[in-house]
C-alpha cells in the first residue's frame, strides 16, 4: 500500500472516532467575527507587538476560521497556522484553556482541515503575533492530505487539473488570479467612465462570426437547429450600434476549437468595444492611454519585467505598417513587397504553407508572423494589414489593397486587434461570399453567410471602429506568467486517466 493511501486510512479513521464522539464533521454553526488580516492590522496587534501590556485593546477577542496549513501537537499545547483568503496567523491551544475533552478531539485533527478560533492575541519569544485560543470549533474535516505532505506540488498537469488545491498550498497563485480579478475590474471602470456600455451578447450562435475559426458545434432539441459556440461577438455589438447605442463592450468568454498551447485555450476571455464616428486611429489612442494607465495602477509602474524581459508601457508607442516592420524588423528587401509574385515566392522559400486560393496577401500575413511578430517586446502597433485578412475591416481610401487596421504586440504576442469597421452592406456580402468560395478544406472560414447581419448593415451601421484585447495574455504580462493555463483557474486539459 503506498504513503498516500495509507494517510487515507489514517484520515478516515480519525473522521469516524470523531463522529462517535459527537464532533460535527461538516458544521455550520461557527461564524468568523475577523479576517485574519484584520485581526494582524488591528490597534491590538500594534500594541501587543510594541509591548504595550496595559492597553486595554490587548485584551480584545478575535474570532478568526481558516484552513490549517501546519501543527506542532504537544502533551498539552500546540501551536498551528491557519490560512484564509486573506492572510495566515498562528495559534496557540493549551489544553487548559478549551478543556480536556475538547483538546483531545483536536489531536484528532489535520493540516487541511478547517476550524475557527476564538482568543486573544499575544506575541511569543520569537515575536510571532499568535491567537491564544480559548473557544476551538472543528468546521470540516478534511480527508485528504495536502501535497506538501506527500509528494508536494510540483507535478504542472496536476497544479492546473487541482487548481482547489493549488490554490490552498502557493499564495502566489492566488495573487495571480486576485490581480486577474482587479485587471478586469479597472477595465470595466475606465470604459464606463468614458461612456460605453457593458452588454451581453449570445453565447450560442446559429451562424459563428467575427473571427477565422473553428467553432464547436451544439444541436437545440427544441428548436431543432444546431448552434456554435461563439468565437467572437463582433457581429452582435456591431447589430447593437446599428440600434443607436453608441459606445458598447463585453467582457465575456469565446470558444475556438483548436489546440494547446501556452498562449491558446479553446475557452478564453476577451474584452471587445465598439464606438461609433470613431477610427482605428482614435482606438490606437484610447489603447495606448488605457493599458499605459492599468499597468501603472496595478503594477505601481509603466515598465514591468516579463520573463526577464523589461518591457516599457509608458507613451507613446511605436507604429508599423505591416510593410514596414516586414523591412525594418524582419530585413525583407522592400522590392519584394512590392511585387505580389516575389512576396509569393519569398513565403514559399520560408517554408510557408499557403492554401492553393492564397494571395500576397496573406503570404505578406504569414511572413509577418515568422520574421517579426516574436521580435517586438516593447507595445507595437501594426497597421494596413491587406484587405485579403481582413474581411470585416475598412478598405484604405487611399490604398484599397490594405484596410484601417491594427494589431497590437507586446513580448511578442499579439494583445489586440482593430479596425474602422467595414459598414457597406453591398461590400460586406461580397467579400462575406468570396471567402466562402475559396474556403476549399478550410474549416476556420465558415459555409454560410450570415444574412441577418448583411441585413443589420442595409438599416445603416455608423461609421464606427472596434477592437478586442486577450484578457488571458494581458494578464499574463502584467503578472509575469509565463503559460496562458497560469491565468486561467481552470483551464482546459486531457481527460484523467
Amino acid at each position: 500500500m503506498d504513503q498516500l493511501n495509507q494517510i487515507l486510512i489514517q484520515r478516515r479513521k480519525k473522521a469516524d472516532e470523531l463522529a462517535e464522539l459527537g464532533v460535527d464533521l461538516y458544521a455550520n454553526d461557527f461564524k468568523p467575527a475577523h479576517h485574519i488580516s484584520e485581526v494582524l492590522t488591528s490597534s491590538s496587534a500594534e500594541e501587543v507587538l510594541a509591548d504595550i501590556e496595559d492597553a486595554s485593546n490587548v485584551r480584545t477577542s478575535f474570532q478568526v476560521a481558516g484552513r490549517i496549513l501546519a501543527m506542532r501537537k504537544f502533551g498539552k499545547a500546540s501551536f498551528l497556522h491557519i490560512q484564509d483568503d486573506s492572510g495566515k496567523i498562528q495559534i496557540y491551544v493549551q489544553r487548559d484553556s478549551v478543556g480536556e475533552g475538547t483538546y483531545k478531539q483536536f489531536k484528532k485533527w489535520d493540516i487541511g482541515d478547517i476550524a475557527g478560533f476564538r482568543g486573544k492575541l499575544f506575541k511569543t519569544k520569537t515575536g510571532e503575533l499568535t491567537i491564544q485560543a480559548d473557544t476551538i470549533k472543528l468546521i470540516t474535516k478534511s480527508l485528504r492530505p495536502l501535497p506538501e505532505k506527500w509528494h508536494g506540488l510540483t507535478d504542472v498537469e496536476m497544479r492546473y487539473r487541482q487548481r482547489y488545491v493549488d490554490l490552498i498550498v502557493n499564495p502566489e497563485v492566488r495573487e495571480t488570479f486576485r490581480n486577474r480579478i482587479e485587471i478586469i475590474r479597472l477595465l470595466r471602470e475606465y470604459l464606463s467612465n468614458r461612456g460605453f456600455l457593458e452588454v451581453e451578447t449570445p453565447m450560442m450562435q446559429a451562424v459563428p462570426g467575427g473571427a477565422t475559426a473553428k467553432p464547436f458545434k451544439t444541436h437545440h432539441k427544441a428548436l431543432d437547429m444546431d448552434l456554435y459556440l461563439r468565437i467572437a461577438p463582433e457581429l452582435y455589438l456591431k447589430r447593437l450600434l446599428v440600434g443607436g447605442f453608441e459606445k458598447v463592450f463585453e467582457i465575456n468568454r469565446n470558444f475556438r476549437n483548436e489546440g494547446l498551447s501556452t498562449r491558446h485555450n479553446p475557452e478564453f476571455t476577451m474584452l471587445e468595444f465598439y464606438q461609433a464616428y470613431a477610427t482605428y486611429n482614435d482606438l490606437m489612442d484610447l489603447t495606448e492611454e488605457m493599458l499605459s494607465w492599468l499597468t501603472e495602477e496595478v503594477n505601481g509602474s509603466m515598465k514591468v519585467t516579463y520573463q526577464g524581459q523589461v518591457v516599457d508601457l509608458s507613451p507613446p508607442w511605436k507604429r508599423y505598417t505591416i510593410d514596414e516592420a516586414l523591412i525594418e524588423v524582419g530585413g525583407v528587401d522592400p522590392d519584394v513587397l512590392d511585387d505580389p509574385e516575389a512576396v509569393m515566392q519569398l513565403a514559399k522559400e520560408k517554408g510557408i504553407e499557403l492554401e492553393p486560393k492564397a494571395g500576397p496577401g496573406k503570404a505578406k500575413t504569414e511572413l509577418f508572423e515568422l520574421l517579426v511578430e516574436e521580435k517586438l517586446i516593447n507595445p507595437t502597433f501594426v497597421t494596413a494589414y491587406p484587405t485579403e485578412v481582413s474581411p470585416l475591416a475598412l478598405k484604405n481610401r487611399e490604398n484599397p489593397e490594405v484596410t484601417d487596421r491594427f494589431e497590437l504586440f507586446i513580448t511578442g504576442r499579439e494583445i489586440a486587434n482593430a479596425f474602422s469597421e467595414l459598414n457597406d452592406p453591398v461590400d460586406q456580402k461580397n467579400r462575406f461570399a468570396k471567402q466562402i468560395a475559396e474556403r476549399g478544406d478550410d474549416e476556420e472560414v465558415h459555409p454560410v453567410l450570415d444574412e441577418d447581419y448583411i441585413r443589420a448593415l442595409e438599416y445603416g451601421l455608423p461609421a464606427a471602429a472596434g477592437e478586442g484585447i486577450g484578457i488571458d495574455r494581458l494578464v499574463m504580462l502584467l503578472t509575469d506568467s509565463p503559460s496562458i493555463r497560469d491565468v486561467i483557474i481552470f483551464p482546459h486539459l486531457k481527460a484523467e486517466k
